[in-house]
């Protein structure tokens, strides 16, 4: 079975988007910055896949080092996995990309951020125990 991980910031009660963004988007503060670095560096070298939206706000410089795919709903995960023999596979954001992609996850890298505010995407400790069934 291949590598595969996901990697999240949530906020204090398990904030995860607003409006098709990050909540905190542009918070300055320095827990902040170093997820967002440390998503870069934990990242770098491997396959990032994730829903078109997620995919296309990686920054141009983050793509030199890693490989970042677009997926679609109506591919099926083990199929999207299969292309990447051998590689560590981080599938990025959002519940839908997550709960199609949980039972095939074998690490959740999950860092709680100090965001208490608004959302209306949440973290499903659901997929936390998925893992592992395929």
């Amino acid at each position: 079975m291949p590598d595969i991980r996901a990697m999240c910031a949530i906020g204090t009660r398990g904030q995860l988007g607003l409006r098709g963004r990050l909540p905190w988007e542009g918070a300055t503060g320095p827990a902040f910055v170093a997820d967002v670095e440390r998503f870069f560096e934990v990242t770098r070298g491997h396959v990032l896949i994730a829903g078109p939206r997620t995919a296309e706000s990686v920054p141009d410089f983050a793509r030199a080092d890693r490989t970042v795919v677009a997926i679609r709903s109506g591919e099926a995960p083990e199929e999207v996995i299969a292309r990447y023999p051998g590689r560590v596979i981080y599938v990025g954001g959002g519940p839908a990309v997550w709960t199609a992609y949980a039972p095939l996850i074998r690490h959740w890298d999950v860092t709680r951020l100090p965001y208490d505010g608004e959302a209306d995407r949440w973290f499903d400790p659901a997929w936390l125990v998925a893992g592992g069934a395929a």
